[in-house]
């Protein structure tokens, strides 16, 4: 069942009805060809969520009948923020994606030592843009409640600064040995937390980087081999999803 996000002004809870503007209205009546009568998926953000029938349509909205709303259960307990050094071509489109579908909470990008991308501020504007749309496609398919925000991007130093805001900084490092210290790591990892990840771009960072982020990081190995930036990405994601999602359910 297809999913769409909405504003709370669009919802009238007293009427049963939600509306549908803006380009959510051409992609249902163009491009899906949805009619009168199928059911659609609404999230508000993230308090609530709405089963519902399509009522009507117009030029520029399309009406749905609310059936019942819930709420949502989607989300990991912790909210993680993902700070991505820039990587070259589009592997940030796959590592926003990917992401998101593990369950991230804000995206940064950031501008480290090593980047070979650079992006000035028209151009960055425009990636970002592009970004935040595959991020709210991601959330779609994958059932998320909220779409996750992908910032404009940051230097490190402003990075290092808005992640020390968090609960705990993980940095995967490739010349980090042994793996009792990211089994370590992991353990103090606890749902309701705020979690902010580091990773590096193609060159991996800098040792200056690496000694400003372990003032206040745990720093990780991922294992004997060297990963891409876009696989250390996932990897990370897929084992905080899994520590939080088992500890979550060790508590129920």
């Amino acid at each position: 069942m297809q999913r769409f996000f909405v504003e709370p002004h669009q919802i009238d809870e007293a009427a049963h009805q939600i509306h549908i503007i803006g380009t959510d209205v051409n992609h249902i009546s163009n491009v899906l060809r949805m009619k009168q009568g199928e059911e659609v998926w609404i999230s508000d953000g993230g308090q609530k969520e709405y089963r519902c029938a399509i009522e009507a349509f117009t030029a520029d909205e399309v009406l749905l009948h609310i059936i019942y709303a819930q709420e949502p259960d989607y989300e990991l307990p912790s909210r993680i923020y993902l700070f991505q050094g820039l990587p070259k071509a589009d592997k940030m489109e796959l590592i926003i994606q990917k992401a998101v579908e593990l369950g991230a909470y804000e995206i940064i990008p950031v501008e480290t030592k090593r980047c070979v991308v650079k992006l000035d501020g028209k151009k960055a504007a425009k990636k970002v843009e592009r970004w935040q749309q595959i991020a709210e496609s991601a959330a779609k398919q994958s059932k998320r409640s909220k779409i996750p925000e992908v910032h404009t991007v940051m230097s490190f130093k402003e990075a290092v600064v808005y992640a020390k805001q968090q609960d705990m900084i993980l940095v995967p490092y490739e010349n980090e040995r042994g793996m009792e210290a990211t089994r370590e790591a992991l353990k103090k990892v606890k749902p309701g937390q705020s979690i902010s990840v580091f990773i590096g771009p193609e060159g991996g960072f800098s040792e200056e980087e690496i000694e400003l982020l372990r003032q206040d990081a745990e720093v990780l190995s991922l294992g004997k081999r060297i990963l891409r930036t876009d696989t250390a990405a996932i990897c990370t994601m897929s084992m905080l999803m899994l520590e939080l999602e088992e500890k979550t359910e060790g508590e129920c």
